[in-house]
């Protein structure tokens, strides 16, 4: 007899002199279930890199306190993601005309030097502020047109991807669980008008309409990461939500619940939701995933008030001008764009592995 029969015997017979048996049966049966799951997970490969991903982020996210406080970026006035600043500086030699300079890297004519140093004649030698810089020691990634350390950016930036993802994903499982339950158990006009307002949510597009949002009023994280949740949960995420829910609703325990004497509320509630939560987590991924990159689309047309992002980064890099130089200056727009980039993957891939655990049908290919 395995361990999670023993206790189901036990609760059985001895109910009434040990009533917290039950809650040992149920935590046998869900380590049972999760040691289950984990290993179908761990043998998919993608989830692995998926998990591996967002675990360096993770990393990120957790290092930046102590890299500021403990670490090298302690002087707020330099590494500071928001005021810092800190340009190298390059020596021109001033010359007469432009004609005459040989050499853009060292020299500079007297009509451009005004602009940098006032009064300076030919034969000075006038300092100029190198902004962006390229990747240095001091500066790991380089400084962006700012004067703002890269590195710095990166790492701050990652708490507010997360933070973002997490509220979309739970607003998104919220709603999406809580509305497609309700139309799968009580059908009828009720459904009709849920899934019509799904179709409806589905068919506008979602960019354009946070951009109109986002031009009405001040959208901050919080907010949008609200937004994002309220629309994926009211769309597509619903709808597959409903016809996971019209499954359990014609199992037999449902069945058993509800001649038991069990409410409407109780058995959504209790019986429906509770079988619908695996599909609902496997969603929340991908809605992380979405949330990421909407925010690095709205952040690079300026239109949320956040005080640093990656999609920042690049409209930092996008206002000053950088964009059509190539990769002359690539420390500017790569590592803000491989962050987004890799992050969405990572969840991508660990709500690849998920729906593969979810779904028997992908395990059987």
């Amino acid at each position: 007899m395995s361990v999670t029969e023993k206790n189901a015997a036990e609760a059985s017979a001895d109910g009434e002199a040990r009533p917290h048996a039950l809650w040992r049966v149920r935590l046998a049966l869900a380590w049972a279930a999760l040691k289950k799951n984990g290993k179908l997970f761990v043998e998919n490969k993608i989830g692995i890199l998926g998990l591996a991903l967002i675990a360096v982020f993770v990393v990120m996210a957790l290092g930046y306190p102590l890299m500021t406080t403990f670490g090298p970026w302690r002087d707020r006035i330099v590494y500071d993601p928001i005021i810092g600043f800190d340009a190298e500086m390059r020596e021109y030699e001033v010359v007469a005309s432009e004609a005459e300079v040989v050499d853009p890297g060292t020299q500079m004519d007297a009509m451009t030097a005004q602009l940098w140093c006032f009064g300076s004649i030919p034969g000075d030698v006038c300092e100029v502020p190198q902004k962006p810089a390229p990747p240095s020691s001091s500066h790991w990634l380089g400084t962006d047109p700012l004067g703002r350390d890269i590195a710095a950016q990166l790492a701050f930036s990652t708490r507010a991807a997360f933070l973002l993802g997490i509220i979309a994903a739970v607003v998104t499982v919220c709603v999406a669980t809580v509305v497609g339950s309700i139309a799968a158990f009580y059908g009828g006009w009720l459904d009709n008008t849920l899934m019509r307002l799904a179709d409806l949510v589905l068919l506008l597009p979602l960019i354009p309409i946070l951009i109109v949002l986002s031009g009405m009023f001040t959208v901050t994280l919080p907010l949008l990461g609200l937004m994002i949740g309220i629309l994926s949960g009211f769309g597509g995420t619903a709808i597959v939500l409903k016809s996971q829910a019209l499954s359990i609703k014609v199992k037999p325990f449902i069945d058993a619940a509800r001649v038991s004497g069990g409410s409407q509320t109780h058995l959504i509630f209790k019986h429906i939701i509770p079988n619908v939560l695996p599909l609902s987590f496997l969603y929340m991924m991908f809605t992380v995933t979405e949330a990421i990159s909407l925010e690095a689309i709205l952040s690079f047309f300026g239109l949320i008030n956040v005080d640093m992002s990656w999609g920042l980064m690049l409209y930092t890099a996008q206002t000053e001008g950088f964009l059509r130089t190539g990769l002359e200056f690539w420390w500017i727009l790569i590592p803000a764009g491989l962050a987004v980039t890799l992050l969405a993957a990572g969840f991508f891939f660990v709500g690849r592995a998920m729906d593969e655990v979810v779904n028997p049908r992908l395990r059987a290919r």
